[in-house]
């Protein structure tokens, strides 16, 4: 469950400075915090852990306003990027690079490395409102592959990152009914789909598509539906597609390939994987070969050495997995 990270109100919002951080200086990372006089002060920010990273909610009465400066990185080197979520009022953030007001919807992500300045403006409602997830740099840069040294500003547009927002909230929402391992396998999800929004929306314009390009996307999704079938063929996927065997050779041409050569990749590409993942002793080198399609243990067996020269036997669940990145 969610614990209080800090709560300030009338009587002790003057020490905010020495509360922020959470008890021993363990959450955020050093720099000027304060909170604007006014006859309406409530500040309430909760946090849940998830690992090394932390989803925190902090609503607000009043303004707040935090400053990083290269005096505060020299003393505290800590290289946490923050994913900031608006739900209500503004959020004002100020760097080198120039001003931006994220509203409710849009997403933010700073970084500590650089300096930076920062208001929480309530709304007209009064109540100024973020979802907030503190991660370590080094994680963060597993999924996100573009620069965001200096910060990184999107509107909500996206559908992946409301989808993100409504993961990261679940996982902050819960009592306790989810595990550990599901928990961070929800954020890494979030993470994921924020890492592709970002990448989708830095990239030029796409370039239109032929219609070659579209066969050969609709025959690339029917073998991958149809892999575990031993008795996928050419013939199977031109009808399946509703194009002649000729022209199924012709666009597998144009990504370089052979049916043949395809399917057999794919279908040891999945036997690795499956392989990587899964004890040995909750399923067997014959359940694998003919659960990505192969008609023999014997065959898949030839097969996998001659390519990964290896056994299959010999591949364990503890290979290091792929980047992300790549």
């Amino acid at each position: 469950m969610a614990e209080t990270l800090f709560a300030l109100d009338k009587r002790n919002y003057r020490d905010c400075q020495a509360v922020f951080r959470g008890k021993r200086d363990q959450e955020y990372y050093l720099g000027d915090f304060w909170i604007e006089d006014g006859s309406s002060i409530d500040v309430r920010s909760e946090r849940k852990g998830v690992g090394a990273i932390s989803i925190i909610r902090q609503r607000s009465a009043a303004k707040l306003f935090f400053r990083r400066t290269r005096q505060h990185i020299r003393e505290d080197a800590t290289d946490l990027s923050v994913l900031w979520f608006v739900k209500r009022g503004e959020l004002a953030f100020s760097n080198q690079c120039g001003n931006k007001v994220a509203g409710p919807g849009d997403f933010i992500i700073t970084r500590s490395m650089s300096p930076f300045f920062m208001e929480c403006r309530p709304g007209a409602d009064g109540t100024h409102e973020v979802l907030h997830v503190t991660v370590p740099t080094h994680i963060l840069r597993g999924f996100v592959c573009q620069d965001f040294s200096t910060g990184l500003f999107m509107a909500m547009e996206r559908a992946e990152l409301a989808l993100a927002e409504n993961l990261l909230t679940e996982v902050f929402s819960d009592n306790g009914s989810i595990g550990d391992t599901s928990s961070r396998l929800l954020v890494e999800t979030a993470f994921g789909l924020i890492g592709n929004a970002i990448r989708e929306t830095e990239e030029m314009q796409p370039v239109r598509r032929s219609i070659a390009d579209r066969r050969l996307e609709e025959v690339l999704r029917f073998i991958e539906i149809h892999l575990s079938e031993p008795q996928l063929s050419t013939a199977m996927v031109a009808k399946g597609c509703g194009i002649s065997p000729r022209y199924l050779s012709f666009l597998l041409r144009l990504r370089e390939t052979s049916f043949s050569e395809l399917v057999w990749e794919q279908r040891l590409a999945k036997a690795k994987a499956w392989l990587s993942s899964s004890d040995p002793r909750d399923i067997s080198i014959s359940e694998i070969a003919y659960g990505v399609g192969f008609k023999s243990p014997a065959h898949f067996s030839r097969m996998f050495k001659r390519v990964f020269g290896a056994n299959p036997e010999s591949i364990g669940a503890t290979q290091e997995p792929r980047s992300r990145c790549t």
